[in-house]
């Protein structure tokens, strides 16, 4: 079998390739990533010899017809897991054309092309499947109480999460029209390795280790469900594998926590782990909240848990120490991503 995993070289995406790559010895990846600002080919330099073979990067975006196009061909693909997305949430705010352009308009290449090559004499190619990566914020804010479901309806309240949606109901028509074999994964807010310094976690471990003011919107008391990025590729794995075909999937942890927790969390270690006392709360700063901020997320996994046998496998205290741990062991990832990037003026993190 081979698939391609577009944004290969972003956070979510890399850490789904060494997941696959070692779970399956006999399936070969194509890689495709457009190697903006967030995708960096360094995510990937871990990739041991034998799983180089099976893995081949291409860049370039999923809104050229034609290159996918080439790459369907020379590559016989099976399945799409499409990453691929400009994810910032502020930067979608400052410049939301990138965002419909990419998420939207990319999505659509994607399956026209996919649909072309899968489609033979009026009937669909067995075994072939399109998973759409999704986010919990198409559906907006909750309440202090409640979980969002897969029948919550769609009420997206930033340029970035608008433009998911829409993508997800291009995909959804493309089911509904042709029964294009598709599904969607839904996720909540994800942690670990590799993930870009503007996202919330790894933006405090650097500026704390760097002794520079920990930006907190608001009160901080903004809650979000937060997953382990692995446990999210063996979400998706598991539905790229037994989804019933037009379904939607939701996959959260039941972690949820308050920014202002993560980041007073993300000290407490930091300290612990370096002995530095001037990482203390003295550092952080609360600053002006951010347009049609959602102030509550939570996720309910219970479809994912009982018709595929998902379930989370790392608790959030476990997780957090870990992807601390590493960052303090990737000080040279850091400081590399951070020297090639400039960050985003007027914004301070976004915590998908």
């Amino acid at each position: 079998m081979t698939i391609l995993v577009t944004g290969c070289a972003g956070f979510i995406g890399s850490n789904f390739v060494y997941y696959y790559l070692e779970r399956y010895k006999d399936r070969k990846i194509i890689g495709l990533d457009k190697l903006t600002y967030a995708g960096n080919l360094d995510n990937l330099e871990n990739l041991t010899e034998e799983q180089k073979k099976r893995f081949k990067f291409i860049k370039g975006d999923i809104n050229n017809k034609e290159l996918l196009e080439c790459v369907f061909e020379e590559y016989d693909v099976d399945g799409v897991i499409n990453f691929a997305a400009e994810s910032h949430v502020d930067r979608s705010i400052s410049d939301p054309q990138i965002f419909l352009k990419t998420n939207v308009l990319g999505t659509q290449t994607l399956l026209d092309v996919a649909k072309k090559h899968w489609f033979k004499e009026g009937k669909w190619l067995r075994g072939k499947k399109f998973l759409q990566i999704s986010t919990d914020e198409v559906y907006g804010s909750l309440g202090p109480k409640g979980y969002f479901t897969e029948k919550t309806p769609l009420d997206p309240h930033s340029p970035y999460s608008a433009s998911k949606a829409s993508a997800d109901l291009i995909v959804k028509v493309y089911y509904d029209t042709y029964k294009m074999p598709v599904n969607i994964t839904r996720c909540s807010n994800n942690y670990g390795p590799y993930q870009f310094p503007e996202k919330l976690i790894p933006l405090m471990i650097w500026n704390a280790l760097s002794h520079k003011e920990l930006p907190v919107y608001g009160d901080g008391k903004q809650i979000r469900d937060w997953i382990f990025v692995k446990d999210h590729c063996r979400a998706v794995d598991v539905v790229f594998e037994k989804g019933k075909v037009g379904e939607i999937y939701n996959i959260g942890g039941h972690n949820e926590k308050e920014n202002i927790y993560i980041v007073k969390k993300i000290i407490e270690i930091l300290r612990e782990k370096t002995g530095d006392e001037k990482i203390n709360e003295r550092l952080i700063r609360h600053v002006k909240d951010r347009p049609g901020h959602d102030r509550r997320y939570g996720i309910d996994p219970t479809k994912i848990q009982k018709e595929l046998g998902w379930e989370p496998q790392i608790m959030f205290d476990k997780g957090i120490e870990m992807t601390v741990e590493w960052y303090l062991n990737h000080l040279d990832w850091m400081k590399k991503v951070m020297s090639k990037t400039k960050r985003f003026k007027g914004a301070f993190y976004d915590t998908f």
